[in-house]
């Protein structure tokens, strides 16, 4: 496929001087929608996002087990639609299945669409659409992959969540692109921070809302723990966004390998030019416990250094697996996720987001 039919590059310089909005909210839905408008507003969101354009939205759906922090909520997701709808085009909620979460469940359970329907929003799971075959061999290391075709003929707007992540750090604005890759993406894993710069040359996010009211600290990205954080963070400098994300979050952006990447080609800035308005990063700084390699993550890197990958990840037996990683996922919940769960919504007001 010829560059031509993939979206249009951001200049490199409009992304390093776009302004990164921090603002502090809270737990009241009207609340959340005024925020939200108010992060975009701050960060420019009208000067990365051409009017009447149709829109791919991108939350984070790759949990289909209500813990707050580790999937995208409700009231922040249709704060951006709210702000977004009556300047764009045709808005259409885009996500992709993983090896052991179909995303229609999580759809569902995470109330996402309830709000797609409320508006007359069609969501699209990406998995089991069309897809263009793109080959570039200057890339880092995506030479010869496929990208779904719905996101090149729209503008993509990311919605990411603030956590905490066992081979990256963090997830965030960059990270939320990871599902834009076929389902089969794991394999990937080795060369992460350089397929994370790939895949957002290849597709050129437009804009990021980060829903921060709610994070998740300790052993991201779907077995953490919940932590309110009561912040939304906009702007199309999505490495300076998630470099003041990781700032919010107790960590040094500067040693986190996929942001000094993404950097380095052109995806926004974290140094000279970063200017962040709204609210001080400083006042809301909270140390997030950091991920750890769970059993899945370890498991995983020990067969990929092996002699077993091949078998393990290219033959029959990679079924078995995901079997087995969804049952380990499930009997977390079982006896970890669904006490804190029961606990998070007993006293917290972001609770009301899964009541209504």
């Amino acid at each position: 496929m010829s560059a031509a039919a993939l979206p249009a590059h951001m200049p490199a310089n409009q992304r390093a001087n776009a302004p990164v909005a921090l603002i502090n909210t809270r737990a009241d839905k009207e609340q959340i929608f005024e925020d939200v408008q108010r992060a975009m507003e701050l960060a420019e969101w009208k000067r990365f996002v051409s009017p009447g354009a149709d829109i791919a939205l991108k939350p984070n759906l790759g949990w289909d087990k209500v813990v707050p922090g580790a999937i995208s909520a409700p009231w922040v997701f249709e704060g951006v639609i709210l702000a977004m709808k009556d300047y764009v085009g045709k808005i259409t909620v885009v996500e992709s299945d993983q090896v052991v979460v179909d995303v229609r469940d999580a759809v569902r359970i995470s109330g996402i669409g309830e709000v797609c329907k409320r508006h007359n929003i069609d969501w699209v799971n990406m998995s089991e659409g069309q897809f263009v075959h793109v080959r570039d061999t200057d890339r880092l290391t995506l030479h010869n992959i496929h990208l779904p075709e719905i996101l090149t003929r729209t503008e993509l707007v990311t919605v990411p969540l603030m956590k905490t992540h066992n081979k990256s750090t963090i997830t965030g604005a960059i990270k939320n692109q990871w599902g834009c890759l076929q389902t089969l993406r794991h394999n990937f894993h080795p060369v992460l921070s350089e397929a994370l710069v790939d895949v957002n040359v290849l597709l050129q996010p437009r804009f990021a809302v980060m829903d921060a009211t709610v994070g998740l600290e300790g052993d991201g990205p779907k077995s953490g723990i919940s932590k309110e954080m009561n912040l939304v963070l906009a702007s199309a400098n999505l490495v300076g966004l998630d470099a003041t994300a990781a700032r919010l979050m107790g960590f040094d952006p500067h040693q986190i390998k996929h942001l000094i990447l993404c950097e380095e080609h052109g995806l926004g800035a974290m140094r000279d030019t970063l200017k962040v308005v709204g609210e001080p990063v400083e006042k809301h700084i909270q140390q997030f416990v950091p991920a750890r390699h769970n059993a899945v993550s370890y498991v995983e890197i020990a067969l990929r250094a092996s002699w077993l990958a091949w078998l393990v990840f290219q033959t029959p037996l990679f079924k078995l697996m995901c079997w087995g990683t969804r049952r380990y996922y499930d009997l977390w919940d079982l006896r970890v996720g669904r006490i804190r769960r029961r606990d998070f919504m007993a006293r917290s007001a972001y609770a009301g987001q899964w009541r209504a």
